[in-house]
Order: structure tokens, then sequence, then C-alpha cells
């Protein structure tokens, strides 16, 4: 077994996240069976001493049949209200599972804004450490009710994350109706599942397509981005079947796992690099891209050459290179419209009020390609 498995078997602290194509089918909705032995597992497991964060999917699913619905609807009101009496089916049925071992369920429902928002991210924090030295077994889900951009792209796999790094996990299991992660639509005979994904290199140039289930979103390209955010982050990632949540939860010994980084990054550096929203972009030459990402340098004026958007001094902003792909992110020192006429000239051409970084290295994380 590789040295990921046995860190993700033996994590002490774990995030669990299921999607809703493993929860619910769209003719009958919930499918209390599969919740039920995916509880088991997870009750297994915190009998082993474990802490667990589970991040659920399918309060959508789960309210297509009260609601006399057959499939997903496409308008967002509808969506909400689907989420709106799904979740509450969704909880009570967590709750009555869980209580056949004498486990307590907290739900927590979260927006972007509380992930995004430092006093907001850091509340949540607090709220996660308390439930778990209580006991209980956090069930976490986006607010679909009240959410917008959330509901329409499914981003429980992201959340699923940043829940790992918010609350300091040792691990991240993501479970799906798929096995793993193939080279390619693992309905063609000729893909290969790839067991262990040691660095980004082994996953470069993958096609992965969405969820063909009618009840998720995301699909495995969700949950691919969501593995590499989690690894890169250095929080180990287990990739398998709902359908094999036991073998996940005891031995991590299906689906694929990948490698986590060797450093895992700081919560203010997480939040940089992966929660933020940003508010505009800055234009490197490729000197400055060097700079910031190999060297981990902080960015000058001179190695600018453009800027786009609306924001101020201390916003977050995405650092672009002539590709214009991200390859940074960092807290802005200047206003957008102050920043025309700085950039390309050296800080000593500068007027000596602005002779400082753009941004400074403490505040800017490479991100990985």
């Amino acid at each position: 077994m590789s040295g990921t498995r046995k860190a993700i078997a033996a994590a002490r602290r774990l995030v669990v996240k299921v999607g809703s194509s493993a929860l619910t089918t769209a003719g009958s909705g919930l499918d209390v069976a599969r919740l039920d032995a995916l509880v088991d597992a997870i009750a297994e497991r915190v009998a082993r001493d474990t802490q667990i964060v589970l991040v659920s999917s399918g309060a959508i699913g789960a309210g297509l049949a009260p609601l006399s619905l057959g499939k997903r609807p496409r308008d967002l009101a509808t969506q909400q209200a689907a989420a709106s009496v799904g979740q509450l089916a969704l909880a009570h049925a967590y709750a009555e599972s869980f209580g056949r071992y004498s486990l307590t369920v907290g739900q927590v429902l979260l927006t972007s804004d509380d992930v995004v928002r430092r006093s907001h991210y850091r509340n949540a924090q607090r709220t996660f450490s308390r439930l778990l030295a209580l006991g209980a077994v956090p069930v976490v889900n986006e607010n679909d009710t009240v959410a917008t951009e959330e509901i329409r792209f499914g981003d429980n796999d992201r959340l699923a994350a940043l829940v790992a790094h918010l609350i300091g996990a040792d691990a991240l299991i993501l479970l799906s109706d798929v096995d793993g992660l193939y080279d390619g639509d693992p309905r063609d005979g000729a893909t290969r599942k790839l067991t262990e994904v040691l660095s980004e290199s082994d996953v470069d140039g993958i096609s992965v397509g969405m969820s063909s289930s009618g009840l998720g979103t995301g699909g495995m390209v969700s949950k691919l981005a969501a593995a590499r955010t989690a690894a890169g982050a250095g929080i180990p990632v287990l990739l398998a079947a709902a359908s094999e949540a036991s073998a996940a939860l005891t031995s991590a010994s299906p689906g694929t796992a990948f490698a986590p980084a060797d450093t895992r990054l700081s919560a203010r550096r997480f939040w940089l690099g992966y929660a933020a929203d940003t508010t505009g972009k800055l234009r490197l030459d490729d000197g400055a891209v060097t700079a910031v990402v190999r060297r981990r340098r902080s960015l000058l004026a001179a190695g600018i050459t453009g800027v786009e958007g609306d924001f101020q001094a201390g916003d977050v902003v995405d650092l672009v290179d002539a590709k214009d792909r991200a390859v940074a992110r960092g807290v802005v020192a200047f206003d957008a419209t102050e920043l025309p006429d700085l950039i390309g000239r050296s800080t000593h051409e500068l007027p000596a009020e602005q002779r400082r970084e753009v941004v400074h290295a403490d505040d800017l994380v490479p991100l990985r390609r």
C-alpha cells in the first residue's frame, strides 16, 4: 500500500464528500438504503476514534419526489424550491441513520461567503472545532435554498476541499458513482484507471466529462479540481465509488489516491490561493512570472504589462502570464486607478510615496499549473 493510502487510512480527522448520484434517484428521490450504507461506513470509522465531517450533496435530488418533479429542474427558482424541501428530508434521514449508532448530527449550511470572507472563514473554523469536540458529526451542504452561483455549478467538491483545509483535516475522501480517475471516458473500454497520482504531471492532458446522471452537476471535472486543490495544499485525497465506502474509509484501498504536496499551506495562504474572490488581473511579463512563481519574489511595477478590473488596495487579484493563465494570486497594494501610471517603471523611477511592492511576497501565492 502506498504512503498516501496509509496516511488516509490512519487519518484522525477526515472529510468525506458524497455526491447526489450516490444518494438519490431521479424517480424516487432519496435512497435510504444507500444513505444507511454510507452511514454504516462512517460510523465504523468514527468508532476508531476518527473525527469526520461529511459534506453531502443530494438536497435537490431529495426534493424531487415530494414535489412530483420527474427530473432535476433547470430554472433556479424551482431548484431552490426543491432544495428547500430536500434539505429537510436529507437532514432528517441522516439524523435517523446516525442515531442507530447513538451519534449526533449537526447540520452546517454554507455559502461561498463563509469560506471567501476571512471573518466568516474563522467563525466557521470555530464552529466545526466545537462540533467535533462535542462528538457530533457535522453534515455540510451549500445553502442551496439561497445560493445562486453555487447551485448552478454544483461546487460541493470544491467546498469539500475548502472544508478539509479549514478544519485541518488529515485527509479527504471524495465518493461518487465512479470508482476512480480514468485517463478518458470510463465507458470506453480502452481507458485506464489511475490508481496513484503522485504529481501534477500525472493528470496533465486527461480529459474528464461532466456528470451524466441528471442529478449532480459537478461530475469528474469538479472532483479532479477538488482533489488537485486539496493535494496541492498538503492534504492526501482518495477518489472512490460510494458503493466502496466501507473499504475507502477503513483501508483506503479502492479508487485513485492523490499524493499531497510536501508542505501544507497556512490558513491565510490557502485562503489567498483557493478561497478568496478575485476582483481583477495584473498581466506580467516573462521575467516577473519567473520571479513570482519560481523565486517567490514580490511583484514590482516594472514587471507588469497590463491591468484589468476595478479593485482597491487590499483586494485579491490574479497574476496572469502572457497567455492569460493565472500563475499566482495576491493582495494588491494599489488601487486599479493608480497602477496604469506605474506599470513598466523601475522602483527608483516612482515617486517616493509609491516606492513599494505592488504585491508583497508575504501576500502572494503561486498557483499549481
